[in-house]
């Protein structure tokens, strides 16, 4: 037994399929602990995985290059998992054709709030114009929030390390505040979710209610839209 585990050791650590398994080996224990806490938030499995693969990396001394070579299978899984999305969608779509009006009045106030309250906090706590240009689109997933950070003058790489913060942050702590502000509604507790942190709020919405998980998908998604029209505007508004 002893012998065969060498034996895949040595073939997994000479190969970028090391960190593929690392990765997946890493969800599969942060899901675990989520499972074995009754579901908590505040075990979310991404963000337990993350914390797993920092240590490892950090403790290996493998570079961010050296990782992706392997782990890059689980990036290219985010189109089809993205595409998905549609499914539940097709499902709930009259749901979604009833609450049309209150999630589009929802969507543009999350979209005003997120990235004017970004903006307003960074400004008075002094931060730089890059890093005030770089949070404003925060809220949105990764690829859309880097190419508005790259449009109006922010730092791309440093608005994909908060787009990730504030996705781990909201899918942590939100359905506790939901909880606490009594919204019970699968449908506001997932536009909530998927407007403040993307795509990760919205695989924490499909783990409360596939329901709240549907609306947080068309959340993420028309959020991204709404914001590269509204950050531009709101940075020309707060003169930045």
């Amino acid at each position: 037994m002893i012998g065969d585990l060498t034996e895949v050791w040595v073939y997994l650590s000479a190969s970028p399929l090391l960190w593929l398994t690392a990765t997946l080996v890493s969800y599969l224990l942060a899901r675990a602990a989520f499972e074995r806490t009754g579901r908590q938030a505040w075990a979310n499995p991404v963000a337990g995985s993350i914390a797993i693969l920092i240590v490892l990396l950090t403790m290996s001394g493998t570079d961010y290059p050296t990782y992706f070579d392997g782990a890059q299978f689980v990036h290219f899984l985010l189109g089809p998992a993205t595409v998905a999305l549609a499914v539940p969608l097709w499902r709930y779509r009259a749901e979604v054709r009833r609450h049309a009006l209150p999630l589009g009045c929802a969507l543009l106030a999350g979209a005003v709030t997120a990235a004017a309250s970004a903006i307003a906090t960074a400004m008075l706590l002094g931060a730089d114009r890059e890093t005030v240009l770089s949070l404003a689109p925060k809220s949105v997933t990764a690829p859309i929030a880097m190419g508005i950070a790259e449009q109006i003058g922010g730092l791309p790489s440093l608005t994909a390390t908060l787009v990730i913060a504030t996705g781990i942050l909201g899918a942590v702590t939100g359905p506790w505040l939901l909880r606490v502000a009594g919204i019970r509604s699968p449908q506001a507790q997932g536009t909530a979710l998927g407007t403040a942190s993307h795509g990760i709020g919205t695989a924490a919405a499909f783990q409360m209610h596939p329901l709240a998980g549907t609306f947080s998908g068309i959340a993420m998604a028309l959020n991204g839209f709404l914001t590269a029209v509204l950050v531009p505007l709101l940075v020309r508004l707060f003169g930045t």
